[in-house]
């Protein structure tokens, strides 16, 4: 019998078998990598990835689940960390690695932004999350996905969608659709701006009202002279604007 699902939790449990395999498929992991599984909840996706993989590292905030996964797995190969992945030190887990999970709908997007802060450490990230979430995750410019989520991951990751998940995969059923989105650390050659919180200053500020031409919206860090040094048009509003582009208005701040 599966746990009640909790809704402060976001939980939605993953339990149709033939979903399942296509994400362990997509995950594709291997005996060396250094799993880490954030939101292992019944444990139906950690026990495929345990068959797999030497180690195992789980997030589980739920203290009940916390308590089944500790006594149904080996802790020599799953070890079980009873604790809020927004605030787990996934720094002291040895890198690089592999970070897998059904996020929970209701937090997804700070995870989404602590993977970013710890991207140096990472190989890669395959998560399953809303459908609408992950189209704003790949979103390009001038679609209208593209927002600040788009252009702060994209600056980091290298993205791609995996597969789509019907509600029906899941107990209980969500009210939306989910999908497998991969995410990919870019290398040192990467565009980087020279101020990563200036950088992501412009970013939200161009964002924050979507209908604003850049000059409005920015008005308050810059003016026509870092437009013209960044050979950008201050009529343009913020959802035209690619990544490089904001380095580049950034960096002529």
């Amino acid at each position: 019998m599966l746990p009640r699902a909790r809704k402060r939790f976001g939980q939605h449990f993953l339990t149709d078998r033939h979903y399942l395999g296509r994400i362990v498929e997509a995950i594709a992991p291997r005996a060396s990598d250094h799993m880490v599984e954030i939101g292992p909840g019944t444990g139906l996706l950690t026990d495929e990835l345990a068959k797999r993989v030497d180690r195992l590292d789980v997030v589980e905030i739920d203290r009940d689940l916390a308590h089944a996964l500790r006594e149904r797995f080996d802790p020599a190969r799953v070890a079980v960390h009873e604790a809020d992945a927004l605030e787990f030190d996934f720094a002291s887990l040895p890198a690089p690695l592999r970070v897998v999970g059904n996020l929970p709908y209701n937090v997804s997007t700070p995870i989404l932004f602590r993977m970013a802060e710890n991207a140096d450490r990472l190989a890669d990230c395959v998560f399953m999350l809303q459908k609408e979430v992950v189209e704003r995750m790949v979103g390009e410019p001038g679609s209208p996905e593209y927002g600040r989520l788009s252009v702060m991951l994209q600056y980091r990751f290298a993205m791609a969608t995996a597969l789509r998940v019907p509600p029906g995969a899941f107990t209980p059923p969500p009210k939306v659709d989910s999908a497998v989105v991969r995410m990919q650390p870019l290398d040192a050659r990467r565009i980087q701006a020279r101020d990563a919180g200036r950088f992501s200053e412009v970013v939200a500020a161009a964002f924050g009202q979507r209908r604003k031409t850049l000059r409005n919206a920015l008005r308050a860090l810059a003016g026509d002279d870092a437009f013209a040094r960044a050979d950008i048009d201050p009529q343009r509003r913020g959802e035209t604007l690619s990544v490089a582009e904001f380095v580049r208005l950034a960096d002529a701040l």
